[in-house]
């Protein structure tokens, strides 16, 4: 074997060359890796969700009671202004005419004096009954009750009841004459007028 000393110097260039390089390329150690990746023991850990979704059921329950106690207050409320207003309502019907019945008590009070007076004259007699209209005239004034006399008016077919045609001299449609009167309850038609409407001689002829 032939020893060339040039050679031998190459060699050992490229051997430490190759353990230079192996040294860079050795792993980390285990102990030092370990360390590098284990989590940090001194950070906090997360809370529990459990006790936050305890206490928001704990919220909701507590409100839900308090809407339901609300709305069952609300409820008897409600019940009892209708049962009041079906009471008012069926005493209104009771009792409609309770102040035209205490207005008419003095009309009876009239006619009953009037009868009751021993050996009456006609003057007395016409006396009383005139008394007595005028007492029915006030009750029928604060009832609002009005009298429909429509003499020389013009014929209102929602307030008169035609009987007849009569020629006249007056313009057509007048109501020339009254059978019996009408009356009105605040605008309201209680009976109407029985009257006589005016035709004119043309539309006879």
């Amino acid at each position: 074997m032939s020893h060339n000393p040039e050679r031998n110097s190459q060699v050992s260039e490229q051997n430490g060359q190759v353990s230079e390089d192996t040294e860079r390329l050795s792993p980390i150690p285990a102990d030092e890796s370990t360390s590098a990746s284990a989590p940090d023991s001194s950070e906090p850990a997360h809370a529990e969700p459990a006790h936050d979704l305890s206490a928001l059921l704990k919220k909701a329950e507590e409100e839900a009671a308090e809407l339901k106690d609300a709305w069952l207050r609300a409820r008897a409320e409600t019940d009892n202004v209708r049962k009041q207003a079906l009471n008012d309502v069926a005493k209104a019907h009771k009792y409609a005419i309770e102040r035209f019945a205490q207005e008419l008590l003095t009309v009876r009070d009239a006619l009953e004096l009037t009868l009751a007076t021993p050996n009456a004259s006609i003057e007395t007699l016409r006396d009383g009954v005139q008394l007595t209209l005028k007492n029915l005239s006030s009750a029928f004034e604060k009832t609002r009750i009005v009298e429909i006399n429509p003499l020389n008016e013009k014929y209102d077919p929602h307030r008169h009841q035609a009987m007849t045609m009569i020629e006249s001299e007056q313009p057509a449609g007048t109501v020339v004459q009254v059978y019996q009167k009408g009356y009105l309850l605040n605008d309201r038609v209680l009976r109407p007028a029985l009257v006589a409407v005016a035709k004119s001689k043309e539309s006879a002829a």
